[in-house]
C-alpha cells in the first residue's frame, strides 16, 4: 500500500505514528499533515536519520498500516 491511504486517513493514522514515533509531540504530528515530505523531515531532525531511512521508515509504516 501507499502513503496516499495513510493520509486520507490521517485523523485516524495519528495515533499509530505517535505510538511509533512517541518522540513527535502531538503538535508536530497535527502539523505534517499526513505530509510525507514533512514526516521525512521530522524523523530526520528528531531521530538523526537520513532522508533514506526516513524514507524506508514510512515505506513499511504504510505498509504495515495499510494491512
Amino acid at each position: 500500500m501507499n502513503w496516499d491511504q495513510v493520509k486520507g486517513n490521517w485523523k485516524q493514522a495519528k495515533g499509530a505514528v505517535r505510538q511509533q514515533w512517541g518522540d513527535l509531540t502531538d503538535d508536530e504530528v497535527e502539523q505534517a499533515g499526513g505530509d510525507r515530505e514533512r514526516m521525512e523531515g521530522l524523523l530526520q531532525e528528531r531521530y538523526g536519520k537520513s532522508k533514506e531511512e526516513a524514507k524506508a521508515e514510512l515505506d513499511r509504516f504504510a505498509a504495515d498500516y495499510n494491512h
